[in-house]
């Protein structure tokens, strides 16, 4: 495959390594009772180190009106030497990243025009934000919310944050993320679904595992945005049990700016002892 673009970054745990964070596989801690040798980065964190090189072979215009659709294979751990790379195919433009051992850690596709599987999002209405869930349900397997609306969650995000996450999630220094006016990094869009389920129900570690991205407008930092999802599907496979979530990322008056499909591991099966 001929490469279009690449990057190379030293994996960096992106949070503070402890169990006691809202999500504490990413904490050396919990990930080793599951059996990993280290805490894992956050796969929206993995994801967001490739957009320098995808804007380098697509252009701006994909903050816009792009799309990705991405798995992660195997985990990242501080310290992994990671080469992201941007490809041609014959079908489209393919993203791989792998680590310094040569294991293929995420993968899959981009572009610019809408791919088949965009009408397969559900229809997530924009509705106004409400409190988190008190008290809060626990997602489980057999109760799952299939098919029913989660609660929308208003999230501000200041210039400052903005900035901040560029530089110490991204470590990316680009101005299209900084004042007077820095876009929302794709990364950070992606990482909206997590906390949108868990503004509905409490659930232990978890792992994303794939993420279907359409931009569909521009976004900005320094205002709020709102994001409203739905409940698609839960299963289990190989002992684990996954939710898959469509999600709509709007402005406060409703213009859209992105529709996600994530799908996530929210009970990680234990290790055989």
């Amino acid at each position: 495959m001929p490469l279009v673009a690449s990057r190379h970054i030293t994996a960096f745990l992106d949070g503070e390594d402890s169990p006691d964070i809202s999500n504490p596989i990413h904490s050396t801690e919990v990930a080793a009772e599951y059996g990993f040798r280290a805490a894992l980065v956050g796969g929206v964190t993995v994801y967001g180190w490739f957009v320098p090189p995808i804007l380098e072979a697509l252009g701006e215009s994909w903050l816009d009106s792009g799309w990705v659709d991405v798995s992660f294979r195997r985990p990242v751990y501080p310290g992994d030497e990671m080469t992201a790379a941007v490809s041609g195919v014959p079908a489209g433009v393919a993203i791989e990243m792998t680590s310094g051992a040569g294991e293929l850690c995420l993968h899959g596709t981009v572009g610019l025009v809408a791919p088949a599987w965009a009408s397969e999002f559900s229809d997530v209405p924009f509705r106004s934000p409400v409190e988190a869930a008190n008290p809060m349900p626990e997602l489980s397997l057999d109760d799952a919310p299939i098919g029913r609306e989660l609660r929308p969650m208003f999230v501000p995000l200041s210039v400052s944050e903005a900035e901040t996450y560029a530089d110490e999630k991204q470590r990316d220094p680009h101005p299209r993320w900084r004042a007077p006016k820095p876009r929302l990094h794709p990364g950070w869009l992606a990482a909206r679904m997590t906390p949108l389920l868990k503004h509905s129900y409490r659930y232990g570690p978890s792992i994303h595992t794939r993420s279907r991205i359409l931009h569909l407008g521009p976004g900005f930092a320094g205002v709020a945005v709102v994001v409203n999802g739905r409940f698609v599907a839960a299963f289990e496979r190989k002992g684990h049990h996954y939710a898959v979530l469509d999600g709509l990322v709007s402005s406060v008056e409703g213009e859209p700016i992105a529709r996600l499909r994530h799908t996530t591991i929210f009970r990680i099966a234990r290790p055989a002892s």
